[in-house]
């Protein structure tokens, strides 16, 4: 099972990446755009979520469209929240229990790359070799 560890050496490995302590815990950034971070249990969420994310190691990550999220929701409610609040949207909270490494690294790149500049993306892809140099 993948710890918050996991996520921050996931995160710290992508161009430009920067983790932040913030009032609800870790959070990476990117260019000052929230890309992954745990959750805690505000008094604004759901009574049935909040039990959860007291209980057991939440994350949350951005996503490109609503659909999106909803589509892991549906795929696999058991890991993926319903939505817990409605700021910062569109994005999915999951339990960390419930994902793999690779599911968990697949989740945080794409985060990034929503929020990422096209400079950085680039920079990403090239290092990977999904783009000329």
């Amino acid at each position: 099972m993948p710890v918050i560890d996991d996520v921050r050496r996931i995160a710290a490995d992508l161009p430009g990446s920067e983790e932040r302590e913030t009032t609800a815990g870790p959070a990476w950034f990117v260019r000052n755009k929230a890309f992954v971070w745990e959750c805690r249990a505000w008094p604004s969420i759901p009574a049935e979520l909040r039990e959860i994310i007291e209980r057991e190691l939440v994350v949350g990550v951005k996503v490109a469209q609503s659909i999106e999220a909803d589509a892991l929701r549906e795929m696999h409610p058991d890991v993926f929240l319903a939505q817990t609040t409605r700021w910062g949207e569109p994005k999915v909270a999951f339990r960390m229990g419930g994902i793999d490494a690779e599911h968990l690294e697949e989740l945080i790149i794409e985060s990034w790359r929503v929020q990422a500049p096209r400079y950085l993306r680039r920079e990403l892809d090239v290092r990977m070799g999904f783009a000329d140099s």
